[in-house]
């Protein structure tokens, strides 16, 4: 969207976006010879896992650079639907907040009784509200009704609604854009494609690392005594301050330094503030019960660290992981469940966290430069520079080795 963004006199968009679009697709990490462990599914993607739909709505109006050009709208929704639109049976799944500046709302329930029932729904932090009360609103209308919150003819429902900061300078976050019929198109929209990553959905506006974030997918396939199995993940990345970005281990945020940046504390106790929040969603097709499945939520933890955050005190960093195995689980008077053995879960610990890195390097890699009401711009990772620093550091992998 770079060259958009930098063009004044916009037209408003509110465009549905589920599959990589006809132009080809961007490029990612790998494209550029960042060199991953583990072994991709077919799209690296969290689509891998079969039956997940993905969809979003992509809000962005307003000139860029002009104040006086309207509302500057650069914001979304994301829609992760684990059995896609016609799967109404609940999964079993786990959360883990590693730091709980943030919001994700229906994850007292999943505690308390394992289930997910319906979408997990990404948007800005002052979207999630009118996303959940939308949410609701499409599954009376599709006559979805929760198997895990409902008694006789009465249901009530719980939406998993998340959420990352994207207000000024990009996004007019208290204009409160994003409507319930956003909502329902990134439901409606959402397919099992390979996602859009970068700038789309709700992580349109958002920063990552103090470059341009956003949306990001990655996924792993794991050969296991058990059988073969995927792990997907999606992630809104919004957190991270510039000096701590790493690469496969190489400081990149170190070599492309920001002339400013925040600090917090004074003297010697100043140091980088790590502004922003992480949502990151890993599925995954192997049976796992929710315990198991809160487990493999920390293990997001682990690859958000090789990428360099350290989790700070403004961040909201909170981690949903689901199963969509055993698809009878809610079935009465006793269902018959099937479970990973806890002496075989550690590659799928490994594979969790590998694709949590990619995935929040995809978003980067994928993001565009995007430019706010008051001309302040959040830059996009530059490729070049990046396989520079990468071929300095003796770690990008060269075209046909």
């Amino acid at each position: 969207m770079t060259g958009t963004i930098a063009r004044a006199g916009w037209i408003c968009l509110a465009a549905l976006v589920s599959f990589t679009a006809a132009a080809g697709p961007k490029p990612r990490a790998r494209d550029l010879g960042v060199p991953f462990d583990g072994t991709p599914g077919p799209l690296n993607a969290i689509t891998d896992v079969a039956g997940i739909e993905v969809g979003f709505t992509t809000l962005i109006s307003g000139g860029a650079g002009d104040a006086a050009g309207g509302p500057q709208v650069r914001t979304g929704v994301t829609a992760i639907l684990p059995r896609g639109k016609a799967g109404f049976d609940p999964v079993f799944a786990g959360y883990f907040s590693q730091n709980g500046n943030g919001e994700m709302t229906g994850t007292h329930w999943i505690e308390e009784s394992g289930f997910l029932e319906g979408p997990v729904m990404i948007t800005n932090t002052h979207s999630v509200g009118v996303v959940r009360d939308a949410v609701i609103a499409w599954q009376v209308k599709h006559g979805f009704v929760p198997r895990t919150s409902s008694a006789g003819r009465a249901w009530w429902s719980m939406p998993v609604v998340a959420e990352t900061y994207d207000g000024p300078p990009l996004n007019d976050i208290n204009g409160f854009h994003v409507k319930p019929e956003h909502v329902s198109a990134a439901i409606d929209g959402a397919g099992t494609g390979m996602p859009m990553e970068g700038n789309v959905g709700g992580g349109t506006g958002m920063h990552c690392y103090q470059f341009k974030g956003g949306t990001g997918t990655a996924s792993r396939r794991v050969d296991t005594a058990a059988g073969v199995y995927t792990i997907g993940v999606l992630t809104q990345c919004n957190c991270g301050a510039r000096n701590q970005l790493m690469v496969r281990g190489v400081p990149v945020g170190q070599e492309i330094p920001l002339e400013k940046r925040l600090l917090g504390g004074t003297g010697r106790n100043a140091a980088p503030v790590d502004v922003g929040s992480i949502i990151i969603v890993v599925a995954t097709d192997a049976p796992l019960l929710p315990g198991q499945l809160k487990r493999l939520a920390r293990r997001a933890t682990m690859g958000l660290a090789r990428t360099g955050s350290s989790s700070g005190n403004y961040s909201g960093d909170i981690f949903v992981a689901f199963s969509t195995a055993n698809s009878t689980a809610t079935q009465k008077p006793v269902a018959s469940l099937t479970m990973f053995s806890n002496d075989l879960i550690s590659p799928l610990f490994e594979a969790t966290a590998q694709a949590t890195e990619e995935a929040i390097l995809n978003a980067m890699v994928a993001a565009e430069t995007m430019i706010g009401a008051d001309g302040s711009r959040s830059e996009a990772l530059p490729h070049d520079r990046l396989k520079a620093i990468m071929r300095k550091y003796n770690r990008l992998k060269e075209p046909g080795r």
